[in-house]
């Protein structure tokens, strides 16, 4: 699912800054950022994540604020070589300026060696380790409280989607009933034609229409179907990594919705109802299978 949350924490004159974002994604990518020089601390942040997050596109940011001052070196020659231009530029345009230190400071290449201080022994390294822990501690939590929120509509919206599959299913599940005597009225009919109007055996017109109905016989499908989202529905009420085991339900559930449309063969009335039903219940599940993807 997706989400944001960001979390600041703060010890032994040190700082961090976490923030994590989260889109949705069929499995884990995790991306984290650091500071060039803390990448000790790499493995341990990603384990953490992977212990609270195991899908979507994840990006972890860690900012750090030194604990102590960082050393700032000032490049002196290229100081003098502003110095010159700028006298020269003012002798030529006679303008009376003054030279201002801070602004002489923020011209480019003037300020060299700022970097952020990495701890130096082992304690030290292993306290801004616990200080980075704390912080994505925080930060995740905030992601997952943000996320259930989002969870909770999402499972509304599913629910209804499966209240509208099964409505559609019960439609066809009737219309199936009514499939055998429509199956009698083309075959009289097209018998008829061929025979040119002469009389046609009941009992054979029968078994031939029984022949075709059980070919076209969904039934089965049907059951599935029902069965499909029954389970789809326990699981929603269910705890625990859910993405991808619903997955798995609708892809079973869409290639019931395909048999059935491949064994509904005819122009009737009832067959073509079943079609236009059978591809709403399609649709239905690609929706799903969208949406599903949102879910941990």
């Amino acid at each position: 699912m997706t989400g944001y949350a960001q979390a600041r924490a703060e010890r032994d004159g040190w700082a961090v800054r976490i923030s994590v974002k989260s889109v949705n994604h069929r499995f884990l990518d995790l991306k984290l950022r650091m500071p060039e020089g803390f990448d000790l601390y790499d493995l341990r942040l990603r384990q953490m994540v992977r212990e609270k997050i195991h899908r979507g596109h994840v990006e972890v940011t860690v900012g750090v604020e030194p604990g102590k001052a960082a050393p700032i070196q000032v490049n002196r020659e290229l100081v003098q070589a502003y110095l010159k231009a700028a006298e020269a530029l003012r002798q030529e345009t006679r303008a009376a300026t003054d030279m201002d230190v801070v602004a002489l400071l923020r011209l480019p290449g003037v300020i060299t060696g700022v970097t952020t201080a990495v701890p130096e022994t082992e304690e030290e390294q292993e306290r801004l380790g616990c200080l980075l822990d704390g912080g994505l501690r925080e930060a995740l939590a905030k992601l997952d409280d943000m996320r259930r929120a989002e969870g909770r509509h999402l499972v509304e919206e599913l629910r209804n989607r499966l209240v509208r599959i099964g409505g559609h299913v019960e439609q066809v599940r009737g219309l199936a009933a009514t499939l055998r005597p429509a199956f009698s009225r083309r075959l009289d009919a097209k018998l008829k034609e061929l025979l040119g109007g002469a009389g046609i055996d009941p009992a054979r017109l029968a078994q031939e229409a029984a022949v075709l109905a059980e070919r076209s016989d969904i039934s089965e499908e049907l059951d599935r179907l029902r069965s499909h989202l029954q389970q789809f529905g326990k699981l929603l009420d269910g705890a625990g990594e859910l993405g991808k085991k619903l997955d798995f339900l609708l892809q079973e559930m869409h290639r019931e919705a395909n048999t059935m449309l491949s064994k509904t063969p005819g122009v009737e009335s009832e067959a073509l109802a079943i079609t236009g039903l059978a591809l709403e219940i399609k649709a239905e599940i690609e929706k799903l299978r969208e949406q599903v993807q949102n879910i941990e």
